[in-house]
């Protein structure tokens, strides 16, 4: 994920804590970990060596990456969907640079909500999350 997020072993070294944060399953504590990583010494002395062995340092992700049009923005998928299955939703919403958890909470900024959402839907309401249907994200992208 990061190789796809980033293109480049230089590009993900040189990211913020919150450019990393932006890439799917990567939260505060493990964006920090990274970032602290790519900041030693040894270690940036270590890519250094591995790069002038010719070892591959570039994704294969095509050039024409979709626009990160929901970058920094954090769904929840819920209920069934007519459209996709919840892992076509989650992988849409990540290509577009979008980031899903499986809980509402606060940081929530969408409830993607299909047939039957249950209390993930009453949760979102109850915090003043926008909810969202499959019509509604395929607008957005």
């Amino acid at each position: 994920m990061l190789a796809e997020h980033f293109g480049s072993m230089a590009m993900l070294a040189d990211a913020s804590t919150e450019e990393l944060e932006q890439v799917n399953e990567v939260g505060p504590i493990l964006a920090q970990s990274i970032y602290h990583f790519f900041h030693e010494k040894q270690n940036r002395e270590l890519i250094k060596r591995l790069e002038e062995l010719d070892l591959k340092m570039k994704s294969d992700v095509p050039a024409e990456r979709p626009r990160q049009v929901l970058a920094g923005k954090t769904f929840v998928v819920t209920g069934t969907l007519d459209g996709l299955s919840r892992e076509e939703a989650e992988a849409m919403i990540s290509k577009f640079g979008g980031r899903v958890t499986k809980s509402v909470s606060k940081k929530t900024d969408y409830v993607l909500a299909g047939r039957d959402p249950g209390s993930k839907l009453d949760k979102a309401r109850e915090l003043g999350i926008a909810i969202i249907d499959e019509s509604a994200l395929r607008a957005m992208l």
